[in-house]
């Protein structure tokens, strides 16, 4: 997966979880917010140093 592609998934978790959380569904806002961290650090912690 390219750079491009996984800055997009992220940002695409990110802005659903702000959907989320402005359309009232907590729960779904807050599974959107966490999968987009932990995607996040995944993908630092893998690039080379």
């Amino acid at each position: 997966m390219t750079d491009f592609k996984k800055d997009l998934l992220l940002g695409l978790m990110f802005v659903s979880g702000i959907f989320g959380f402005i359309s009232g569904e907590f729960i779904i806002s807050t599974v959107a917010f966490a999968a987009a961290a932990i995607y996040s650090n995944i993908t630092i912690r893998k690039q080379p140093i």
